[in-house]
């Protein structure tokens, strides 16, 4: 069954339709690839993110695209760089229609602040989003950089500075979930890192299945080889649609 296109971003933490919570990641070297699978999808999620291996690829041709067949796009290319550069990136992806922008936390005060002062300023820009720590990245990894703290520690270290410059999304795994609600309960938190129960974790360290995301206090879920890669697309997006929808948060 072919549902509904909605034509407007849903971008209200208070989201109640599961096609409008779930985001499949086009993880694909080139738009053809990734429109093919959304054309599989049969629209049955109204979400998709364009990170930068499609991006680079394609441009902002791909974000055009997309946003023509009536969808939202998470344009997730984690912009760090000097508060000049990312206050520029985001005026520039405010002109492609990009629903939601991912940005590093780790990039400081002064970037996310410029980021979020050029996003106000314009009349449509994309929900700002800050990336705190990476889903692949553990303890030890974290410790390879230099920064002794936990995971947990360091995801609301991060968010607090964004909070501070303004932004009120965040990029987080499941397990500082709880702790991001308790300190900030407005915020729209995007979860990466879900699994299926039986599905492979691959590069991500700290997982979640959809129903425990949910459960948590995930707003929007981000999934890709479970779905894209999936003899069914569209079976295996509609399984995790009802696991979605039959969980209470």
């Amino acid at each position: 069954m072919r549902l509904p296109v909605s034509s407007v971003a849903n971008l209200n933490p208070d989201i109640s339709s599961p096609r409008e919570r779930l985001i499949v990641a086009l993880d694909f070297p080139n738009g053809t690839a990734a429109l093919a699978t959304i054309e599989r999808l049969d629209s049955l999620v109204q979400w998709f993110k364009i990170g930068l291996e499609l991006y680079l690829s394609e441009g902002n041709k791909i974000v055009d695209a997309i946003k023509d067949r009536g969808y939202s796009v998470f344009l997730d290319l984690k912009l760090h760089d000097i508060p000049n550069t990312v206050s520029g990136a985001v005026r520039s992806v405010a002109a492609t229609g990009a629903d939601m922008l991912t940005l590093h936390s780790a990039g400081g005060p002064a970037m996310l602040a410029a980021a979020q002062e050029a996003a106000a300023a314009l009349p449509s820009a994309p929900k700002l989003l800050a990336v705190t720590v990476l889903t692949s990245m553990d303890a030890a990894q974290l410790a390879l950089t230099g920064v002794a703290v936990t995971p947990g520690e360091q995801v609301i270290r991060l968010a607090g500075m964004a909070y501070i410059a303004g932004i009120r999304g965040f990029v987080a795994s499941t397990e500082e979930i709880a702790a991001i609600r308790m300190a900030y309960p407005e915020a729209t938190l995007v979860i990466p890192g879900i699994r299926p129960v039986g599905a492979e974790a691959g590069d991500q360290k700290r997982v979640a299945t959809p129903a425990a995301a949910i459960a948590a206090g995930a707003d929007y879920l981000v999934i890709g080889r479970p779905i894209t890669q999936a003899a069914d697309p569209a079976s295996a997006a509609h399984s995790i649609l009802e696991e979605i929808a039959a969980t209470k948060r």
